[in-house]
């Protein structure tokens, strides 16, 4: 109708607009959105703005704030603004890191309580949980089909700030390009076709299991419990530095003391933290929470 106000497809971004949505998402999120961000964020936002009949960014940032349906709509806005591209055995260095040695120095440490858990924060689809449940199954260090005096209690956690991954992840079908760093011997021995592609063999997939957080929620990770390793693999590079600061915070209280935190090949705590222990390994460096680090302090302020 002639006069009518337009919906989504026409409307622009402006500046001020921006600064309030940035400012917006890294206090909720963490995630760091610069200047050159602004018309990606005005592309992939502009949809909603169309499915609201919003006439202004500044209108779909007051919803977010003061919203009814906030809570709804951050799940959407979220989806649309993460980056959740991955695939399965991926950063194939790493990874052998952590199968040959890594894996039996947290046997060695764990033995005592038969408990071992994972951690894939920011898994996105769920391909790197499944990566990892594989090769703990694979390594045969933690038996489970055994008396129980004998038997391991082993958990790969992950998560994400994504509804619609971790919905992906629960399903853990995955296509032929999720397999571009698998040989056909892994994919045969850890994978099964199901409707719709490939999924993980059963005792692979139940020790994987996943959750809707965000890396920023402390409540939320306490409810997790603590863990013997962490990969956090390039997911802090799109936190700005305060953030990055208090996600890593975070794992270092998470995790157990001996227990290793694995970054992305790009990514390093320097400027963030100093509570970790370089570990190294033959194909490459981790960090490690020192065996005598103490309980987190309640009352501790986060910086």
């Amino acid at each position: 109708m002639a006069g009518a106000p337009p919906f989504g497809e026409d409307i622009v971004l402006k500046a001020d607009e921006f600064r309030l949505l940035r400012d917006l998402f890294a206090a909720r999120t963490g995630l760091h959105f610069g200047p050159e961000s602004r018309f990606s964020m005005e592309r992939r936002l502009r949809e909603r703005l169309t499915v609201l009949k919003l006439s202004s960014f500044a209108e779909y940032h007051h919803l977010l704030r003061f919203g009814a349906g906030a809570a709804a709509e951050w799940d959407e806005a979220v989806d649309l603004l993460t980056t959740n591209e991955t695939y399965l055995f991926r950063e194939g260095r790493q990874l052998r890191a952590f199968e040959s040695e890594v894996l039996p120095r947290l046997h060695d440490v764990t033995r005592t309580r038969r408990r071992l858990a994972i951690w894939s924060a920011g898994c996105a689809t769920g391909e790197e949980v499944y990566t990892l449940a594989a090769i703990i199954h694979a390594s045969g260090l933690f038996p489970r089909d055994v008396p129980s005096d004998l038997r391991w209690d082993v958990n790969v956690y992950g998560f994400d700030i994504s509804r619609r991954c971790v919905a992906a992840a629960r399903r853990g079908i995955y296509g032929e390009s999720a397999f571009r760093a698998t040989t056909p011997e892994q994919r045969d021995a850890f994978f099964e076709r199901a409707p719709g592609g490939f999924r993980a063999i059963a005792p692979v997939r139940e020790l994987c299991h996943f959750a809707h957080v965000n890396l920023l929620d402390e409540d939320r990770a306490k409810l997790l419990g603590h863990a013997d390793a962490i990969f956090c693999r390039n997911v802090l590079i799109y936190f700005e530095h305060r953030a990055r600061k208090l996600a890593i915070e975070a794992l270092y209280d998470r995790l157990n003391p001996g227990g290793v935190l694995f970054l992305g090949h790009s990514e390093s705590l320097l400027n963030v933290s100093t509570a970790f222990e370089l570990l190294h390994l033959k194909e490459d460096l981790v960090y490690r929470k020192p065996l005598a680090a103490r309980e987190p302090d309640p009352t501790r302020p986060r910086s």
